[in-house]
């Protein structure tokens, strides 16, 4: 069985998925599955006011697309790996910040660093695999009890 080899354009479909995922489900402009349905919710409006068909169908396709980034994530990087991407990702937001290239005085900026920081953290996990691959020529599986 031929594997496919891992292409920028694979990446870049990966972090654009990732991408709508993240803002899809929040983002501080107000237009977010959060805002659409929970916010209203906490602020007192009935839930069974709230609840319609399609609201149900977008909140269940973003929990099963949560569901295979945090999974494949999780299966590929682990949790050490995650905090260790975190940590970098970290790193560079800093440094960026010394530089004087972001500014975190918002909190509106503050909220786009950590979501596209969320969404690199998916990318990465779900594209790592691949890397490891390329560079070990080593194949992840998962355990079968």
């Amino acid at each position: 069985m031929q594997r496919e080899a891992l292409s920028w354009q694979g990446i870049l479909l990966r972090f654009g998925g990732a991408l709508v995922l993240v803002y899809a489900s929040f983002n501080p402009e107000g237009w977010s599955l959060y805002h659409w349905i929970v916010q209203p919710v906490v602020q007192g409006a009935g839930l069974a006011s709230m609840v319609t068909p399609f609201k149900v169908l977008a909140l269940l396709v973003l929990v099963i697309g949560w569901a295979i980034f945090v999974q494949a994530t999780k299966r590929s990087l682990g949790t050490r790996g995650a905090l260790l991407v975190v940590a970098l990702l970290a790193a560079v937001v800093w440094l960026l910040s010394y530089w004087g290239v972001l500014a975190l005085e918002s909190s509106r900026t503050v909220a786009h660093v950590v979501l596209v920081a969320i969404t690199v953290l998916l990318t990465i996990g779900m594209s790592w695999s691949h890397v490891t691959r390329q560079l070990t020529g080593q194949i992840d599986t998962d355990e079968v009890d």
